[in-house]
Order: structure tokens, then sequence, then C-alpha cells
């Protein structure tokens, strides 16, 4: 699957040919360098490596600044594989959001935004208030019963409790691109992908 590296900028919505307003993000999507090109011959398998968005060189340690610097580029703070882009690409090409089609739809990876400890209400969709049934009583929302106490006697591994919530890597597929402008590095997709404003995702497109 070929793709890009981006940035999610924000949300905003667009009307569409019948009118309606369609809710949609909108990506930084590139320009991407290529840093190492993967072959059959070298690597057994042919695949792009690409980086997005500089980073201050005396931020890098040695091999990624000599790595950059065979590329002949500045270092890079992302630095992600693609497969099955078409064509020839050498080092240091660029690859834009020229790529994608409108119309066309893509899959989007990103880090989802972290909400530290939750309860279960929040976490797992508890019911909360109203449940009075297994072991939950009256407090309103809490768990209730995680376990019986002489049998089994221990809490099963993935019972679903309080604890840290976000911050996992989601993706949301089939996403429809709503517009591309060259000229700008934007890509306009229908619906929200995962993360914060300002944070990295990848953009990719099955083949």
């Amino acid at each position: 699957m070929s793709g890009l590296i981006g940035r999610k900028i924000g949300m905003t919505s667009i009307f569409d040919e019948n009118g309606k307003n369609v809710p949609c993000t909108v990506i930084e999507a590139g320009p991407c360098v290529v840093t190492q090109v993967r072959t059959e011959e070298v690597d057994g398998y042919k695949a792009l490596q690409l980086g997005f968005d500089d980073k201050a060189e005396r931020h890098a340690n040695k091999a990624e600044t000599g790595h950059f610097k065979k590329a002949g580029t500045s270092t890079k703070k992302q630095v992600i594989e693609f497969q099955g882009f078409e064509g020839e690409y050498k080092l240091g090409d660029t690859v834009g959001v020229d790529i994608f089609l409108e119309g066309e739809f893509v899959d989007v990876v990103g880090t989802s935004k972290g909400k530290g400890f939750q309860g279960v209400v929040k976490r797992h969709g508890f019911g909360g208030v109203g449940q009075s049934t297994h072991g939950q009583h009256n407090r309103l929302r809490a768990p209730g019963s995680i376990g019986a106490a002489s049998y089994p006697a221990r809490v099963f591994k993935g019972m679903k409790m309080a604890g840290r919530m976000g911050g996992d890597r989601v993706t949301v597929q089939n996403l429809r691109v709503l517009k591309v402008v060259p000229e700008k590095n934007i890509l306009v997709v229908k619906g929200c992908v995962p993360g914060h404003k300002n944070s990295y995702v990848t953009i990719q497109r099955w083949q």
C-alpha cells in the first residue's frame, strides 16, 4: 500500500453537491522525501522509506544524520516505510499529496487522544445510574462484581475495569477523499481521524 505521512490540522465541514453539510478533517499531507529505497535484490521486498517534517540536526544522532545525508536531505522527525508505489523513485525524490485522487478511499492511522485514568462508565460504556444488580448495589458508577470469592478466587485477565484510556494506535478505514489541494499540500477527508491537532498521521491507499 502506498501512502504519505501527514499532520492533522483540524476539523471543518463542507457542503456537497446535494447541499448536505459534511464533517471532514483537514490534513497537511507531505511533502515527503524518499530517504531509502528497498529493493528485492538487497532487502527481499520493494518499498520506499519516506521522511516528513524537518528536525534540528542537533537533536539527531550520528546514525540519523548520516542516513539523511546519504539521501541529500535534512533530518526528519517521522520516518515510515510504504509499499506499492508505482513508478521509479530514487533517494531524495519528493512525494506529494497529488498521489491521491478526489473520490477515492484511504485509511488513516494515528494515535488517539490520551484521556488519563478513567472509570468503567467512560472507558467501557457501563450503564452507571439505574443498574442495581450483579453486585453493583448503590454505588452508581461503580463496576460491580469482578469475580466470585471461593471459586475461582481470582480476577480473570481482560476484566473490564477502570484504568488508563486513550493513547492507542488507531486506524480509521475507508475515508473518502473530498478535496486535494496540491499547492498547499492539503488533503480533506470525510469524517474524523484519531489524534489531537498537529499530531502525526499516516494516510494509506490500498492498491
